[in-house]
This record gives structure tokens, C-alpha cells and sequence, in this order.
């Protein structure tokens, strides 16, 4: 029997954005969640959600769960190893093509906006994934997804504590909310087309690092100042106490991130989005003040290593 929809990663944030949709708006019969572990099908199968095992590293479960699939959203794992990522992605678009699955969908990022010379680190394992899909001869729409509005305190160093962002450089980014991600990627998904195509998912707008300080202190009345310092001071005042717990590997890593913001990579915005969603996005300082009137002491848990 044909799945029309099976939806990876469907226990973390965006995957179970897009199931959700799914769930409120198609047939039971038409989808199925996917994890990498047995012990999540209980909570599925509780809510009458049909389960399927998908192990990036076992490339018979993933054959087996792929069969007879059309749709199928392919989450990029989160390891921040580049070979252990190639070797998962390689298994996934294999058993992907062997199965004669219909249509992958995969959820890329949106450095460099739909072009493909990003020079930020976090970008190139998408760029070689979409490489290799287009190597395989499948059919996919790799999707480029905005960078999630709610994980601004990680990309600022932000903390409830902190009195000072120190940052080595500013740019505009078109922060774009993770729920409405996963709205616009099931409608993408549902109205199909865009057949071995890129495509790019946003809000119409952006902010910088700097407005985001000044919508902190306006909304919390705090007083945070944000530095620019150069690369090696960033690294050594991040790496010397972060509250988080992050390493200095973590921060060299994210030199890349901020060089490329800085050039405009992460500023593209494009109206697919909103054509989508029938609405126009809620704009990045409208969601970050919405968190933060919400919660003055708003976290992002990416920003603590032992928070997952």
C-alpha cells in the first residue's frame, strides 16, 4: 500500500512541526512518523499515528520504511561530525533511490540564500547533500530553511545573565519562526512540484544582531551593550565562561557562521514562504519580542550542552 507522506526526524522541531500539519489536514491513512529509535513508536501509535523505523546508519531499516513511499521528508541529522553526516546522508539517498521513493524533500539551510557558494561550515554538508542527491538521479526539492528565529540566544550568545554580546561581527538575518517552517514545509510537500529544484523558505524581513539587543532591553528593560571584537578575542571571551557550557571548538566553528552573516548570507529572503502560508510571516523583531513578553528570561536550549 502507498504512504503518501512519511515524515524523519518527527521527534524533533521541525519534523514534528510538519507532522503536525500533516495530522490536522490530510487523512490518518496518508502519513506515518519516522525516528531512529523503536522505543518512540508507542507515543505515535498512541495518538494514531503510523510508526516507521529510520536509522541513518542502518540503511535496511531505512529500505524497509521507504518502500512504497512518495513523499519523504528528509531531516538532515544534527552530528556535528562531517564525515559521520556524509556517510548517514550517502545511506539515506540511497535507500531512497533503491526504493523508488517519489519525491525527497530535504530541509537544507539557508546560508547563502539559493546559491551555493557559501563559504559558512554549517553550509557545506548541504551543499554536499544536495550534491549528491542530484548525483543519484532521484527526485527532490532540497529546502532551504531560514534560520529559526527561536534559536536567536545561540547565534547572539545570549543569555538571560549576560550584560555584554560580544560578537566579531554584525549582519542581517531573516530569522523565520520554526512552527511556520513547518507549516510552509507540509504545504510545500502537499501542493508538490519544484522537482529537483532549491528552494528557499523566509520571512520578508531582517534584523541585526544590534536591533535584536536594542528589542531585548526595550522589551525586559534590560541594558545590554553589544561589542564588536575581533575573531580571537570573541573566541577567548566566549570560550573563557560560557554559561552554557560550550566548547572552544564550538565557538572557532562559528567564525565561519558569522563571516558569512556579516556578508549578507544569511539576509536572502524570498515570498515562496508566504505565498504558502496564505499570510505574510511574522517578522523576526515581532517573534523576539513575543518571546521575550512572554518569558524576559527567554533560553534556547542549544545554547546549554546538556540540554540537547
Amino acid at each position: 500500500m502507498t504512504l503518501k507522506y512519511l515524515v524523519t526526524g518527527a521527534t524533533g522541531g521541525l519534523g514534528k512541526q510538519v507532522l503536525s500539519y500533516l495530522v490536522a489536514n490530510v487523512p490518518a491513512s496518508e502519513y506515518a512518523a519516522a525516528s531512529s529509535s523503536e522505543a518512540n513508536r508507542k507515543q505515535f501509535e498512541d495518538q494514531g499515528i503510523a510508526f516507521r523505523v529510520v536509522n541513518y546508519d542502518d540503511p535496511q531499516s531505512m529500505e524497509k520504511s521507504f518502500r512504497d513511499v512518495e513523499n519523504l521528508l528528509f531531516v538532515s541529522t544534527n552530528t556535528f561530525d562531517v564525515e559521520k553526516r556524509q556517510k548517514q546522508h550517502q545511506n539515506f539517498v540511497d535507500a531512497a533511490k533503491k526504493m523508488d521513493v517519489k519525491h525527497v524533500w530535504y530541509t537544507s539551510l539557508a546560508f547563502g540564500g539559493l546559491r551555493s557558494d557559501s563559504k559558512a561550515n554549517v553550509q557545506q554538508a548541504h551543499l554536499m547533500t544536495e550534491e549528491m542527491m542530484r548525483e543519484s538521479g532521484i527526485n527532490f526539492t532540497s529546502i532551504r530553511e531560514g534560520l529559526y528565529t527561536d534559536a536567536f540566544p545561540i547565534f547572539m550568545g545570549w543569555y538571560p545573565s549576560t550584560s555584554t554580546v560580544y560578537l566579531p561581527s554584525d549582519g542581517p538575518i531573516a530569522f523565520t519562526l520554526r512552527d511556520e517552517l513547518g507549516e510552509a514545509t507540509a504545504r510545500l510537500m502537499i501542493r508538490g512540484g519544484h522537482d529537483k529544484e532549491l528552494v528557499l523558505l523566509t520571512a520578508q524581513e531582517t534584523v541585526t544582531f544590534r536591533e535584536i539587543v536594542d528589542i531585548v532591553n526595550e522589551s525586559t528593560g534590560r541594558n545590554v551593550r553589544l561589542e564588536l571584537v575581533s575573531q580571537e578575542d570573541f573566541v577567548r571571551l566566549k570560550a573563557t565562561d560560557d554559561e552554557g557550557g560550550k566548547s572552544e571548538a564550538f565557538f572557532h566553528s562559528l567564525l565561519s557562521w558569522y563571516e558569512s552573516i556579516s556578508q549578507g548570507e544569511a539576509g536572502a529572503t524570498d515570498p515562496l514562504m508566504a505565498e504558502l502560508l496564505g499570510r505574510e510571516p511574522v517578522r523576526p523583531r515581532d517573534a523576539i519580542r513575543r518571546f521575550l513578553a512572554e518569558n524576559r528570561d527567554y533560553e534556547w536550549h542549544q545554547n546549554y550542552v546538556n540540554r540537547g
